[in-house]
């Protein structure tokens, strides 16, 4: 009997010490880690595209290249700037101490060369009260004296005669004003300032204008441009986009004297006749 309760506590004891120790392997092993949640990629409506993508290469024109207006205006300022001329309006004066006369200068201003024969067109004002006229070439050669063969002061035009050799002298090729229409381009050939062979560019900003002469009466049908004129510009020719004459720069109006984006001129139609 004893034997029997002795063997029964030996397997309780047994049972019990192994039911201990898988216990604590239970509780000395790691926990299994919670999986981490599933975190959804962000959606974007529309992604952008990479920034060497996104921007489209510009085509960028190497250095010295034109524009074909830039070499269309130079062209024509080469050829015709050869036609332009300087006039200087000469007046007597004399002195009132010894009553010596000697001659001023009292002013300048452009003009062109019509023909070969060396008609020079210019305005009324640039040789009105002159008691002597020289035209000096594009060439910047000696000045030549010039003689008035024909005025019409009622619309500011003058007609001078140089002798010069016909190779020296480059008529302009001559337009009409009739077909002008606003916006399209001209330039402007002077000395203004007396700063000789000066380009400006511009547009024609309105037709039909009236402009004063300086005889008093009304200058009718007289073009309104943009292109800067100076004092000095008066006679100088004004071209169309193909370099031909389209007009006779006259006046600017401004309250300073200089130019301020209004100009005149007389058109070539008048010219003419």
């Amino acid at each position: 009997m004893r034997t029997r309760v002795s063997l029964l506590l030996v397997v309780v004891f047994a049972f019990g010490f192994l039911s201990g120790r898988m216990i604590r392997a239970d509780l000395q092993r790691p926990a299994p880690a919670d999986p981490a949640p599933a975190v959804p990629a962000p959606v974007h409506a529309s992604a952008p595209a990479p920034r060497d993508e996104a921007i489209a290469p510009v085509s960028i024109p190497p250095a010295g290249d034109l524009a074909a207006e830039e070499v269309r205006n130079i062209e024509i300022f080469k050829r015709a700037s050869s036609s332009v001329v300087n006039i200087t309006n000469i007046a007597l004066r004399r002195d009132f101490f010894t009553t010596d006369v000697f001659q001023i200068p009292q002013g300048t201003g452009s003009g062109f060369v019509w023909d070969t024969e060396g008609h020079i067109v210019t305005n009324f004002h640039v040789v009105e009260g002159a008691s002597s006229l020289s035209v000096t070439l594009a060439d910047q050669s000696e000045a030549v004296e010039a003689e008035v063969v024909g005025i019409a002061p009622d619309k500011d035009l003058a007609v001078l005669k140089i002798k010069a050799p016909a190779s020296r002298l480059t008529p302009l090729p001559v337009g009409r004003s009739a077909d002008l229409q606003v916006g399209q381009t001209v330039l402007a050939l002077g000395n203004p300032f007396g700063l000789d062979h000066s380009l400006t560019v511009g547009v024609v900003s309105a037709l039909g204008r009236e402009l004063q002469s300086p005889g008093g009466r009304t200058i009718r049908d007289v073009i309104q441009t943009d292109a800067a004129i100076n004092p000095g510009n008066s006679g100088g020719p004004l071209l169309d986009s193909r370099g031909t004459l389209i007009g006779v720069n006259s006046a600017i109006y401004s309250p300073s004297g200089a130019s301020a984006g209004i100009g005149f001129a007389v058109p070539v139609d008048t010219v003419r006749r």
